[in-house]
């Protein structure tokens, strides 16, 4: 009888190991926070929005989203990366992952080493826009060389020191041979207002903030600055066709996580993630607010950061350029 209980004993003992290690190994347990390093109503957190519902189906977990704005983003990667909790990710633009680094030598996280790729949500070019011309719309061929003889007599806004906007223009001047001047606005809106009163001359903004003055007549497009044509705007020419090679000038959001973040659980977020931005649906609903998907997956991300890190660290070191 002894041996009888003892083998039971041993018997229940051993289903509540295998119990215990299976109820630690359900993941995830708890809700999860998604980080969005913007505030409310910016294109990252519109993405959030569109994602967290079909994620929390697909994990069986409720997402809660938390606006963490400043720093261009980079308070929010800075917190994802600490997180070691297990439970959370976040979406970050292209900036705090790429030029970051280089602007802030006291960047508080690593890009490479503290955050780990999970899906590429969206990608858009900026639109080269410059005021309407006295004598009429240009080409784009006929705007750069304008441009070239005019040097720096023209100005062009961006939203900051560090931006898409003020990186790109920087990139195209050196490679067009163009010279406009770079002056700093608090926003897209404020820039475009300084063209229109004539205060700068040109500008680098998503397809979304533009094309509405375009279409209006209030302001001419020359390009996109993609390397090829976008499906966003497709009658401008991409950078190709100004002859500009190499170039692929686009802002991007993506999932990250931090390093910390157990692999079994990464791979379960890219699987999720990726089946949902690659939806038919889902991708009408991005395209609708300006974003592009292509390559989703977390190696086209990877490359994409180490792309546009050499890209924008070379513009950086070259211009000199500094965040304060």
């Amino acid at each position: 009888m002894m041996k009888i209980a003892f083998g039971c004993v041993s018997l229940f003992g051993g289903v509540a190991f295998a119990i215990a290690v299976q109820a630690a190994e359900v993941w995830p347990h708890r809700p999860l926070r998604m980080i969005v390093g913007y505030p409310s109503g910016s294109s990252p957190d519109v993405q959030a929005r569109l994602l967290a519902e079909p994620l929390s189906k697909a994990l069986g977990q409720p997402v809660v989203i938390e606006n963490k704005p400043g720093g261009g983003g980079s308070i929010g990667a800075d917190q994802i990366a600490k997180a070691d909790d297990g439970h959370t990710l976040g979406i970050v633009g292209n900036g705090p992952l790429t030029s970051a680094k280089h602007l802030n030598p006291k960047l508080p996280y690593d890009p490479l080493k503290d955050l780990t790729p999970v899906a590429l949500i969206g990608s858009a070019p900026l639109v080269w826009v410059v005021a309407k011309p006295p004598q009429g719309a240009m080409s784009a061929a006929q705007f750069v060389e304008q441009a070239r003889m005019e040097g720096d007599r023209l100005a062009y806004g961006s939203v900051g020191a560090g931006s898409g906007g003020h990186l790109g223009m920087e990139l195209l001047k050196l490679r067009l041979g163009i010279a406009p001047l770079h002056v700093p606005f608090t926003g897209g809106p404020a820039i475009l207002n300084a063209i229109l009163g004539g205060q700068v001359q040109m500008t680098l903004l998503p397809t979304s903030t533009v094309m509405p003055l375009v279409q209006a007549g209030k302001l001419d497009a020359i390009a996109v600055t993609s390397a090829k044509r976008s499906p966003l705007a497709p009658t401008l020419p991409g950078m190709e066709e100004l002859g500009v090679k190499g170039v692929n000038i686009e802002v991007w959001n993506a999932v990250m996580v931090s390093a910390k973040m157990p692999a079994a659980q990464v791979q379960r977020l890219r699987t999720e993630l990726e089946k949902i931005i690659a939806n038919r649906e889902m991708r009408q609903k991005l395209f609708l607010q300006g974003w592009r998907v292509d390559e989703v997956d977390a190696k086209a991300l990877s490359a994409r950061i180490a792309q546009d890190t050499a890209i924008y660290g070379d513009v950086i070191a070259r211009n000199k350029i500094k965040v304060d």
